[in-house]
């Protein structure tokens, strides 16, 4: 699954960002600087990259995707108004993702929900 992709590659892209920011710091500043102080800037910029949060409500969207396909009677606008926040969560990790592999898998995502808005279109 996308979603397990972009999951797995998280801590691998936060230890590849750590490392570009400490070697273009040594280039600028040689070896003499406040490794606290770098380190402390490096944990704010991982923060505002962090997409656990949209990782896990994307998750928990999923599941109430599947939950509605269950139902009976009129589900087209529930599932419509659910496409519609994925498509927000998987738009927002892909301008944090810092990674080659997660905005591949992003660009799948996007594919598969437009694919998925086109069905769902044609449900009441």
């Amino acid at each position: 699954m996308l979603l397990d992709n972009v999951k797995t590659a998280v801590p691998e892209m936060e230890t590849t960002y750590r490392e570009r920011l400490t070697e273009r710091l040594e280039k600028l500043a040689g070896t003499e600087f406040d490794e606290r102080m770098v380190l402390s800037e490096i944990a704010v910029l991982l923060e505002r990259a962090d997409i656990n949060e949209e990782i896990e409500r994307l998750s928990s969207h999923l599941k109430q995707f599947y939950s509605i396909l269950t139902q009976e009677g009129a589900i087209g606008r529930k599932l419509d108004f659910l496409i519609q926040e994925m498509n927000r969560e998987v738009n927002t990790i892909g301008s944090k993702a810092m990674s080659l592999s997660i905005t591949q898998n992003v660009v799948e995502m996007k594919t598969t929900l437009e694919k998925i808005r086109e069905q769902v279109q044609n449900v009441e």
